[in-house]
């Protein structure tokens, strides 16, 4: 197995290679499953997988969001098929060192890998697979979705929202997000997907996740890495809470934004990675829920 640092670069060559072919890989981590989304998981576990391990497995491209090792689909009585190519998933593992200075033993965390296969690239698991309901008809009206109203609605130290700007930003110094009204959107989706965006911004702020904490002004400035980073993180934040709402997000894919994030992912390997990991403390934090680690 390759060092921690390896593993960075391994991840990071991927997404760069996406972004060159021109996909953003955070635009869509889930699979449609019964007519409802579905984040990527362990077919033995039902466990979703996190952080950057959600781009990573929805971009292979996979109509099926259920995942294993070599060795879980063989125990479900299952087989790989011949030729077929693994993709990596990504883990924290807990390790003691010894310190070169002192001698004295210390606790690190390495980034390791380890390498899954998609149910489609399998033969014999069809019986282990959930049932599909079948989705219902969809209402043609144009009404709110409720379960991202309820995601908005229930959002602690939330910042204040107004509806009344040309465009949609997040203000670290007022703690305000401003959106135009809902009817210039393109229907609801786009809507929502914006809002969660600037939320995610928000939840930068020293009275929530505090991510802004020690930032330059360079972090402001369009096509500086600090930049691109900070739009990864409410990019990939938005995408995850547009999952659950049901909803798809709406990103800018534009040449402007694939450059600078190709710019800034080549001059850093660790970003990607820290970035998936940071929006998912993000969607955590207004989702208000407790993830153990």
């Amino acid at each position: 197995m390759k060092k921690f640092t390896d593993v960075y670069q391994i991840v990071t060559d991927k997404i760069v290679e996406l972004l060159e072919k021109g996909t953003v890989p955070w635009k869509k981590g889930w699979t449609v499953v019964g007519g409802r989304p579905q984040m990527p998981m362990n077919l033995v576990s039902k466990k979703p997988y996190r952080g950057i391990n959600v781009w990573m497995l929805a971009a292979a491209g996979y109509e099926s969001p259920y995942w294993l090792t070599y060795k879980q689909a063989e125990k479900l009585g299952g087989q790989v098929r011949r030729g077929e190519q693994s993709t990596i998933a990504v883990f924290w593992k807990r390790d003691v060192i010894e310190d070169k200075k002192t001698g004295d033993e210390k606790r690190v965390f390495l980034l390791r890998y380890y390498r899954v296969f998609n149910v489609e690239q399998c033969d014999g698991l069809e019986s282990k697979l959930p049932k599909v309901e079948k989705p219902k008809a969809k209402s043609k009206k144009f009404n709110p979705i409720a379960e991202a109203e309820k995601i908005v609605a229930g959002m602690p130290k939330a910042p204040s929202i107004e509806h009344n700007g040309s465009a949609a930003c997040y203000s670290p110094a007022l703690d305000r997000v401003k959106m135009p009204v809902k009817e210039s959107f393109h229907g609801e989706g786009e809507y929502y997907s914006t809002l969660f965006h600037e939320l995610s911004h928000s939840t930068g702020h020293a009275t929530r996740v505090g991510r802004f904490a020690g930032c330059t002004e360079d972090a402001k400035k369009f096509g500086s890495e600090p930049y691109a980073k900070e739009e990864l993180i409410a990019e990939m934040s938005a995408a995850f809470l547009s999952a659950i709402s049901g909803i798809e997000t709406t990103v800018d894919n534009s040449a402007a934004y694939i450059k600078g994030w190709l710019k800034a992912l080549k001059n850093d390997h660790k970003m990607v990675v820290q970035a998936a990991a940071a929006a998912h403390r993000s969607a955590d934090f207004i989702l208000d829920v407790k993830f153990d680690e």
